[in-house]
């Protein structure tokens, strides 16, 4: 089976039957040699939620106030595999300190990487991975809140280029002590 290829102006939308286990050929350095990655296993690592305030909590006009923490980590588990974990945590809290709930979702995958430097490899990882296991976080995350008696929560897109970047800015900021 021939493996899709990216080229010059083409992007993954305009792909054919693009699917998570077709891995994404881009030719690098004249066609000499090509970087690849590709998902090759999707799992939910963790999950849980709390709703500590049932049912009392149902009783009362909803108007949370909400809490998103997301956070990304990656490790790599074999010779060109790594291990992306998104972490997913959202709060509701009513009438301010009144936990509504706690859901919490830790989506992972294993992506197989070649071809990548090292500086690639890691931008690949804080963004590229992150934003394939997102639609999955926000759908399981919904489908919890839902199932724990709550009105649907989507959430809305995350620019992980944008927060790779930011972390970047930080970590290369001088720490000032006071």
């Amino acid at each position: 089976m021939a493996q899709p290829e990216l080229t010059g102006g083409e992007s993954l939308s305009e792909q054919d039957d693009q699917s998570p286990e077709q891995p994404v050929t881009v030719p690098a350095d004249g066609g000499a040699t090509s970087a690849q990655v590709r998902l090759e296993r999707l799992y939910l690592k963790d999950s849980s939620f709390e709703s500590p305030n049932s049912p009392g909590v149902f009783r009362e006009q909803w108007q949370p106030e909400i809490e998103l923490e997301i956070n990304n980590r990656s490790h790599k588990v074999a010779e060109d595999r790594y291990e992306v974990i998104l972490t997913a945590t959202v709060k509701a809290r009513q009438a301010g300190e009144r936990t509504a709930f706690i859901a919490e979702i830790q989506q992972a995958a294993v992506f197989h990487m070649t071809g990548l430097d090292d500086q690639v490899t890691h931008r690949v990882l804080g963004t590229v991975c992150p934003n394939t296991l997102f639609p999955y976080v926000r759908e399981a995350l919904d489908s919890m809140i839902v199932r724990g008696g709550f009105p649907p929560l989507q959430l809305a897109p995350v620019n992980f280029d944008a927060a790779y970047e930011e972390a970047l800015k930080q970590r290369d900021e001088p720490q000032i002590k006071h």
